[in-house]
């Protein structure tokens, strides 16, 4: 037998031998996988659920109270609960009223023409679950009206199609490809970040008991907190470079090589890089990478050599990919409900960012959330560093 396959018996039955390379390679893909994929299902079928319970407020002008589309809403909502039909005096704030969720669609009635009634129908472009059923009830209502044509306009009843009508979306061109859109941009710097964080803490920790370095390190005399505070500095910088660049590089792409046509898409790119969005997400990232920084130490302190650092922490980039997924999902918004679960936070934040439509008051919340679990997850390094057992082979 050649000495090649020699060495590869060898070496993989030595690989095959290792548990926890059993588990990262077999095991953890088998059974995360899996998991992952119908958490994602759930989570979007929980949210996609709570979408069809909620009720569809739709307005209009209180002048046509007595106008036969107006009238046969008001039959359909007798018979549906889960829809209102609302007038309002002054209908120019109709816009402002389905931005704030406070209705979900406006109708907006012109003059009658002699061939047609065209229907203007606002609604917010971003809430795409709802879009299906406003259009659902509106298609129910355009059934109904034929008649009405038929006697009110004496058309040929052939020619007659209901009333025609126009979706007409009340969110800005940067709204909505900062809804739709806009989870690629954290979900990006989370898996960069996380990963520009991995291996130097892996080698600062794990790498130093290796090398038989870290007990030269623990003779000098400084506090061991204050060596800890230095390595995870570095940890967290390394972080921040990889997403920050992984970031650069993206938006390099999209300007200097030319990857966007569309003049309009490229104009709310450019209005999206100001100083206001990139402080605010260097904000995110500094608790969000010290989070990260935090949860890898102590792994990394507890470990006795690269290659069981590596198993350990490799399923955990499947566990960070997960909440970033969720910024992909458009039922799910930030409130200040979501604003209290970590990196899901940051995603919807980001999102929020991207669109223009940031609550500060959720982004507050989100910070605050994810400074303390930061700042627990130091603390847990510390624990572990000050242990000699973790910390000496």
């Amino acid at each position: 037998m050649s000495p090649i396959f020699h060495i590869i018996k060898k070496e993989l039955k030595e690989t095959l031998r290792d548990k926890r390379t059993l588990m990262t390679m077999i095991v953890i893909p088998i059974l995360l996988f899996p998991v992952i994929l119908s958490l994602t299902m759930k989570t979007s079928q929980y949210f996609a659920n709570e979408a069809n319970l909620k009720k569809i407020v739709i307005a209009f002008d209180s002048k046509y109270d007595a106008h036969p589309i107006i009238n046969e809403l008001q039959n359909l909502s007798e018979t549906d609960s889960l829809l209102e039909i609302r007038g309002i005096a002054d209908f120019s704030i109709s816009k402002e009223l389905i931005q704030k969720d406070s209705i979900q669609a406006a109708l907006f009635i012109p003059e009658t023409s002699k061939n047609a009634l065209p229907v203007v129908i606002y609604h917010n472009g971003t809430k795409i679950d709802l879009l299906s059923r406003i259009k659902e009830k509106i298609e129910l209502v355009k059934q109904k009206t034929i008649l009405w044509q038929i006697e009110a306009q004496n058309i040929d009843p052939n020619s007659i199609s209901g009333f025609e009508y126009q979706m007409t979306s009340t969110a800005s061109a940067q709204e909505t490809v900062g809804k739709l859109a806009g989870g690629f941009l954290p979900y990006v710097f989370i898996v960069f970040g996380f990963l520009g964080c991995m291996y130097p803490a892996i080698d600062l920790f794990t790498g130093e008991k290796e090398r038989g370095t870290i007990e030269t390190l623990l003779t000098v005399p400084v506090q061991r907190w204050k060596i800890l505070i230095g390595k995870m500095c570095v940890v967290v910088l390394s972080g921040i470079l990889a997403a920050s660049l992984s970031l650069f590089g993206l938006f390099i792409s999209i300007k200097g090589l030319n990857l966007i046509k569309d003049p309009e898409l490229l104009g709310i790119i450019n209005n999206i890089l100001s100083f206001k969005f990139i402080s605010v997400l260097i904000l995110l990232q500094i608790p969000l990478t010290i989070f990260f920084a935090g949860v890898l130490i102590p792994i990394a302190i507890h470990a006795k050599s690269f290659k069981e650092a590596q198993s350990i922490i490799t399923p955990l980039n499947f566990i960070v990919i997960l909440p970033a997924i969720i910024g992909f999902l458009p039922q799910i918004e930030l409130t200040a409900i979501t604003a209290t679960i970590p990196i899901v936070n940051i995603v919807l934040a980001t999102k929020d960012l991207v669109a223009g439509t940031l609550n500060y008051g959720h982004l507050f919340i989100s910070a605050l959330v994810m400074c303390f679990i930061a700042a627990l997850a130091v603390f847990v390094s510390y624990k572990q560093f000050e242990k000699e057992t973790n910390v000496l082979m």
